[in-house]
């Protein structure tokens, strides 16, 4: 299946939570549900899956390989034991979650191994997260062309990231944008609120809607039943250009995912 355009993140959920909000989120019809192995939390989303009845040809998962399995004597392996933990013979995606810190590794070196382990099936679709134009530049020149299927980045109204995601829509490889709502950031921004009202939506929608519209897959997450049937509402909010435009100019380089291991960004 393709993967849909809104999935469900489960960064920083933990133990029942996790399996609730994925429960929940199931239910209401996400297909698309987004762990990493640096989340511990790859056991509650295989329950979640197994509890929802639901066939596994029908939800698309997402994990992430960690910082450290990223060596090509490692990084199989750890794939292997997050398909234990998911309870699931095969992913449909699996992203490299960071470039390895200070560039220890080559990019070459851990994106092959990501290859090879697709071609041990694995794995239906491989990926990064995280990278810089540099990073992608290596990585493309690893795998070719159409092999990335998604870049998965922060990415808000608040944080645009907009020369990054101009190369991606150059090399044609797919957006994915983690923290779509900024924490919650956006709920409290006057202009997102005033569009909001104009189409009886909740800011948080919009700023889901304004990312769609531009092109990006989002993996909002929550643990609440309501929020998470508003933001899987999004996709049919259509946004004018003078709402886009307008939007467009919250901008303000405000990154919130920014830990030690993180590279130089553009």
């Amino acid at each position: 299946m393709d993967m849909p355009k809104i999935g469900l993140g489960t960064f920083r959920l933990e133990g029942q939570q996790v399996v609730d909000s994925v429960l929940t989120g199931l239910e209401l019809g996400y297909r698309h549900i987004d762990t990493a192995q640096i989340y511990g939390n790859e056991a509650e989303v295989g329950l979640a899956l197994r509890r929802s009845g639901l066939p596994r040809e029908q939800v698309f998962v997402t994990t992430k390989i960690w910082t450290e399995n990223l060596g090509r004597e490692r990084l199989a392996d750890s794939l292997r034991r997050s398909l234990e933990l998911l309870g699931v013979e095969q992913v449909d995606m699996t992203l490299i979650h960071w470039p390895s810190p200070g560039d220890a590794l080559p990019v070459a070196e851990y994106m092959e191994a990501l290859a090879e382990a697709r071609q041990q099936g694995l794995t239906r679709r491989i990926g990064v997260s995280n990278f810089t134009i540099a990073h992608l530049r290596q990585a493309l020149a690893a795998l070719g062309p159409g092999e990335i299927a998604s870049q998965q980045v922060e990415a808000h109204p608040f944080l645009q990231n907009r020369k990054l995601l101009d190369f991606c829509r150059e090399q044609e490889v797919p957006v994915t944008a983690y923290m779509p709502l900024a924490y919650g950031k956006v709920m409290a921004e006057p202009l997102l609120q005033r569009i909001a009202a104009r189409h009886q939506a909740s800011p948080a929608q919009v700023a889901l809607a304004w990312l769609l519209r531009r092109g990006l897959s989002v993996i909002p997450s929550s643990t609440r039943r309501a929020n998470l049937a508003a933001n899987l509402e999004a996709e049919a909010l259509s946004l004018s250009e003078a709402d886009m435009d307008a939007i467009a100019g919250l901008e303000r380089g405000e990154r919130l995912a920014n830990p030690e291991l993180s590279p130089r960004w553009d």
